[in-house]
């Protein structure tokens, strides 16, 4: 008999208040939910290219159409400005328009086996079939945009999917899961498990399963992988990250400390994986960017996220914004100085500078996930690449300097997935690969990417077919 738990709140973290209550799924209901999937993966492989694109698409302008009423929902739930979930919104419907027409682009080869002596007359080409049942895990972060990068590409490419949405921010995906229903996705082929962390964790283990995708911290990456591996599922991480901005003498100052204010401070309340979260600077423009990077982040408004004007909202929990608060306290115990901000009161954590921070400091090489902006000197370029490549993390880096071979040289020798010039680490357009290398995962994510990697290849053989 299956027990059913007490139902989960889901709270506004800036004010406390109740938005709603999710289940909290039971082992039972997930292996009910698995045998769902593979009735729902044959009615979706079954499906033409063209119909699934045309399904996505329909998800896509159903989404448009509540596009208002579900971003002031996830900034309720999630803390970010409301102007932010906005965008984050259309990212997801842009998403799921971009991964119809990849439905349409599963291309398969055609293999010249006249390179084998003796294979001459016979022909070799590959087709790209679905996976199988694919355990979409996502995060607090940036909920709606990530769960579209999951489930529409597992439905481009012809699969089932089972979306595990996050325990504190779930709302705006349940949902978005009602509009995927009524633009008439196959029973099965797409279903919402709600819930603690043990979902997760029971999707990796179980069989029913293909493929598990995650993007989470490492330390979720490695207990995902690790109980995937029994089962030998193929399993996709997109992981934590400490990308480095470095700024050389010869760089525009005043567009260089934007970035770190735009792309640490407030975008996502400084809760992106690729967000700037160290800041190297060279001598001689030192105390010029520090000026400047003081004056933005003097700027910025914290408050209620679903007011007009505020640039940085809470934090996704009171106990988020207390780890944000030890870790300033660590680098400030390490030698660094609070040029600005540090407070916090709740949830809300206000945006950090901190400066003359020690560069070999043991917290600067962890990753915190809040408003934070580490800076630290660099006489040569190339110290400040190694610095930046000292770090377990490979996501992003980012270069500021007005001379092209010294940005080329430098970005070549950068440890990670992307490399952006004159610009902050905080980017990510849907049709680029996104990942990166050592504790980020290795995998990359991306609509050229991501469908393929939900698909197998199959070889098919024809003897003698050009005798």
């Amino acid at each position: 008999m299956s027990t059913r738990t007490a139902p989960l709140p889901v709270h506004n973290p800036g004010t406390g208040e109740l938005l709603g209550e999710i289940e909290d799924s039971t082992p039972e209901q997930l292996t009910a939910a698995l045998a769902t999937a593979e009735r729902g993966q044959r009615a979706m492989a079954a499906l033409p290219a063209h119909e699934r694109a045309q399904l996505l698409l329909r998800i896509a302008d159903l989404i448009e159409s509540e596009a208002a009423g579900l971003a002031r929902l996830l900034a309720a739930e999630n803390g970010k400005p409301l102007f932010q979930t906005t965008e984050e919104v259309k990212a997801a419907i842009r998403i799921f328009r971009g991964y119809a027409g990849e439905a349409t682009r599963l291309f398969g080869r055609q293999i010249p086996l006249d390179a084998v002596p003796g294979l001459e007359r016979h022909l070799a080409v590959t087709v790209r079939e679905p996976l199988g049942p694919v355990a979409a895990l996502v995060p607090f972060n940036y909920p709606v945009e990530l769960y579209a990068h999951k489930a529409a590409a597992a439905l481009a490419a012809g699969n089932a999917v089972l979306v595990h949405p996050p325990v504190r921010c779930p709302l705006a995906l349940v949902r978005i899961a009602e509009l995927v229903a009524r633009a008439g996705a196959p029973e099965g082929a797409h279903q919402l498990l709600t819930g603690g962390v043990h979902v997760s964790q029971e999707l990796a283990s179980r069989p029913g399963a293909a493929a598990v995708s995650l993007t989470g911290s490492t330390h979720a990456g490695r207990e995902i992988a690790r109980r995937a591996a029994d089962t030998l599922k193929k399993v996709h991480l997109e992981l934590g990250g400490n990308d480095a901005l470095i700024v050389c003498d010869d760089a525009d100052v005043e567009a260089a400390a934007e970035a770190v204010v735009l792309g640490r401070l407030a975008r996502g309340n400084g809760q992106i994986c690729c967000a700037v979260k160290r800041v190297y600077v060279q001598d001689g423009i030192h105390d010029a960017f520090v000026d400047a990077l003081l004056a933005g982040a003097a700027k910025l408004t914290v408050g209620d996220q679903l007011a007009d004007g505020t640039d940085v909202g809470p934090l996704i929990s009171e106990e988020a914004a207390e780890r944000v608060e030890a870790a300033v306290a660590a680098l400030v115990s390490d030698g660094a100085r609070k040029a600005a901000g540090g407070g916090r009161r709740g949830a809300f954590s206000d945006p950090t500078v901190l400066v003359d921070v020690p560069a070999d400091s043991p917290a600067l090489a962890a990753e915190i996930f809040g408003p934070v902006a580490p800076v630290a000197r660099f006489t040569d370029p190339f110290d400040a690449v190694r610095m930046a490549n000292e770090s377990p993390y490979g996501l992003q880096a980012a270069v500021f300097t007005q001379d092209i071979r010294r940005a080329f040289q430098l970005a070549h020798r950068l440890d990670v997935g992307g490399v952006v010039i004159n610009g902050s680490t905080a980017l990510r357009a849907e049709n680029l690969p996104f990942g990166g290398p050592k504790d980020t995962g290795g995998s990359a994510e991306g609509l050229h990417d991501t469908a393929l990697e939900f698909t197998r290849q199959k070889t098919i053989v024809v003897m003698e077919a050009l005798g």
